[in-house]
């Protein structure tokens, strides 16, 4: 009889300290996916904010007479594409279409900023000169949100990856998270000519 009772005290406590371990990993895993969602919405506010400004912009050249017509189109094209991108950050593929996304529209803007230094009364608008301060601030704003996001992400996969949340993340079906990745080719530092005649 003693022995069984031992047994059934052993039993109870094995079941009490796994049940409180699995509730602790359970709630830090929960807290760590919440906290990777919210600097996720946080990337993806700053974001927004460039788009906006970028539709400032654009409303600024447009009023500009004989701007080049084709340029603005495929900044207002990129535009439309990277709003439609929706991402899901459990999902790196539909991670990456939005990075890629969001790379074309600033890559089609850089080139309307290139185009738009022909023009110089457009140059010297004051709404004009304030966008070139404010996006050069929430470019700054976006870099700064992504190694947030990814300073995040390493957490909870830090998280998922280690024993025993290892165990109760596979249980509970929590996975890592993709990182965000410089664009393709960022590495490279760029060609910088100087056509002074």
């Amino acid at each position: 009889m003693k022995t069984k009772n031992l047994a059934l005290i052993v039993i109870v406590a094995l079941i009490v300290v796994l049940g409180g371990c699995g509730c602790s990993s359970y709630n830090g895993l929960v807290k760590g996916d919440q906290d990777v969602k919210q600097v996720w919405g946080n990337v993806e506010t700053n974001y927004q904010r460039r788009t906006d400004l970028y539709s400032s912009v654009i409303k600024t050249i447009e009023g500009s007479a004989n701007f080049e017509k084709s340029t603005l189109k495929e900044v207002m094209e990129a535009r439309a594409k990277a709003t439609s991108v929706t991402v899901d950050i459990n999902d790196p593929e539909s991670l990456a279409k939005y990075q890629a996304a969001q790379g074309q529209l600033q890559s089609a803007f850089g080139r309307l900023m290139a185009v738009a230094e022909a023009y110089p009364d457009l140059k010297t608008t004051k709404s004009f000169q304030d966008f070139q301060v404010q996006i050069e601030g929430t470019e700054n704003r976006i870099n700064r949100a992504r190694q947030d996001y990814n300073q995040s992400v390493n957490g909870y996969n830090l998280s998922v990856k280690t024993f025993p949340n290892s165990i109760f993340a596979g249980i509970f079906h929590f996975t890592e998270k993709p990182y965000y990745k410089a664009d393709a080719g960022s590495e490279k530092a760029p060609d910088i000519e100087f056509n002074i005649k």
